[in-house]
């Protein structure tokens, strides 16, 4: 069964009356229904089109955070082979919000990491919702480190809606980890590129997200806080989230312009969760064309390159 959003009512109504006719004509097939809902398909493809074409920011965050969206999981086991994950940090814990390891991207070998929410109430706590802890970032250095060594180019998806605040997060230095993880970003002397598939929330997107190449999907947001937190510090009222989600300008589109990121990857009339496989294909073709602009470069031009890049970032506004 999908999941409606509550802008997406419309939809809802005419499907399932679509789902009403297919039942009647599964009991009794003398009657002929398809003629109907071949109209109401129709009506429905309008009526998604049209939602989806003026979506705000507070929309455009629901659809970020859709239970069905394809999460990194997904885009792993469609787009890499050989995926070998790789645990632990070396000095504290594993941590699953994180996953990271080596991989062949269309028989190039390469290193990836990205976040993972969990698609189930138990495998959303094994992950903790997305958010890292510490020695997830901790690991994340760790596969950096080796993708530089070996000269693996380093392709991060980014799912999160921010770090881990718990205090045992900040007992083991979570701005610490954070911070080394965006300055090993920085320090890479290999491709890197940054898709962010659904919520890029403030340090927790930025630590594996300092890419030579930053994208984006069409419905995601990328923040230095989410919507609910901004209405929280603002107004001390997290109900005014939509109005935060407004004025933060945390769409791909606001993104784009700012000069932040370098690309939107469109997503299917729908959302991502509407049909997963295109969304994730298209994903990997805007990947593979991005490190074949960027492999030929040296290392040290990508380096520079990089940190240039983010250097620049609001000069020009």
């Amino acid at each position: 069964m999908h999941n409606y959003l509550d802008f997406e009512k419309p939809i809802s109504d005419l499907e399932a009356k679509i789902r009403e006719l297919k039942k009647i004509a599964e009991e009794d097939e003398s009657i002929d229904t398809s003629e109907e809902i071949s109209r109401l398909e129709g009506r429905v493809e309008e009526a998604m089109a049209d939602i989806y074409s003026k979506l705000n920011a507070w929309q455009k965050t629901q659809v970020a955070r859709h239970p069905q969206r394809p999460h990194f999981v997904d885009y792993a086991s469609h787009l890499f082979t050989d995926f070998t994950p790789l645990a632990g940090d070396r000095k504290f814990a594993e941590d699953a919000a994180i996953q990271a390891g080596l991989a062949r991207f269309r028989g190039q070998p390469v290193a990836v990491i990205g976040q993972e929410k969990g698609n189930d109430t138990k495998s959303r706590l094994k992950h903790n919702f997305g958010s890292p802890r510490p020695e997830g970032y901790r690991k994340a250095i760790r596969v950096m480190e080796m993708a530089d060594r070996f000269g693996l180019p380093l392709i991060t998806l980014i799912d999160t809606a921010g770090a881990y605040p718990g205090v045992g997060a900040e007992e083991r230095g979570q701005a610490e980890a954070i911070a080394r993880s965006t300055e090993m970003c920085l320090g890479l002397k290999v491709p890197m590129v940054s898709v962010v598939i659904g919520e890029g929330g403030s340090g927790g997107a930025i630590a594996i997200a300092t890419g030579n190449r930053v994208y984006m999907l069409e419905h995601a947001i990328y923040s230095v806080i989410s919507p609910e937190g901004a209405a929280s510090i603002l107004w001390r009222d997290s109900t005014r989230a939509k109005e935060a989600a407004t004025n933060m300008k945390i769409t791909a589109e606001d993104l784009k312009g700012f000069g932040i990121i370098d690309g939107i990857i469109q997503e299917p009339v729908g959302g991502a969760h509407r049909a997963p496989e295109s969304v994730i294909k298209s994903t990997g073709d805007v990947i593979a064309s991005a490190l074949a602009d960027l492999t030929p470069l040296s290392g040290e031009k990508l380096r520079n390159d990089r940190r240039q890049k983010f250097l620049d970032i609001g000069r020009n506004l």
